[in-house]
């Protein structure tokens, strides 16, 4: 295959894994999820030890809590893939994920999702996958990574500040 066709051809299948991941979590199918990381796989979605996972086994058993749901919808967006060589990949894509307990009452998270994929036996995994949240609704309680931004430029004042000068 041409190496330009091979390009996108790859950015495809590591978009499929990714979307896989969110319709996998959204079924609870967890041994489906759990296929698309490496066995040696590390996952951090928060500082909380019970949010982090060292292999797909792990990683599976520690994704039951989501069963606390009655249901899921979890949306990926912005995917960006930057290759390193040929069977390795660094990734960040954008999920918007809606909770609903078994009240009625909803929990949402806006988050990304930075991961490390790599080919293995021709197929792109997670070998790596950090999570941290831009926000929340008050319904979400878990502890997710923060998002940090670069702070303002020095000299910045927010509107409302430069209107009183």
């Amino acid at each position: 295959m041409e190496p330009e066709l091979r390009r996108l051809v790859d950015r495809q299948e590591i978009e499929q894994v990714l979307i896989a991941y969110c319709i996998h979590l959204d079924r609870m199918d967890l041994a489906a999820l759990a296929g698309l990381f490496t066995d040696d796989c590390h996952v951090d979605y928060s500082d909380d030890p019970r949010l982090k996972s060292n292999g797909a086994a792990d990683l599976a058993k520690s994704l039951e809590r989501m069963w606390r749901w009655a249901r899921t919808s979890h949306h990926l967006s912005n995917v960006v893939i930057e290759f390193d060589g040929a069977d390795a990949a660094s990734v960040t894509s954008y999920v918007y994920a809606w909770h609903e307990r078994a009240d009625g009452s909803t929990a949402t998270i806006m988050g990304q999702y930075d991961d490390r994929l790599v080919r293995q036996s021709d197929t792109w995994l997670i070998a790596r996958r950090r999570m941290v949240m831009n926000g929340s609704d008050a319904g979400f309680s878990v502890p997710i990574n923060a998002f940090e931004r670069l702070p303002p430029p020095e000299g910045w004042m927010p509107p409302e500040q430069l209107d009183k000068s």
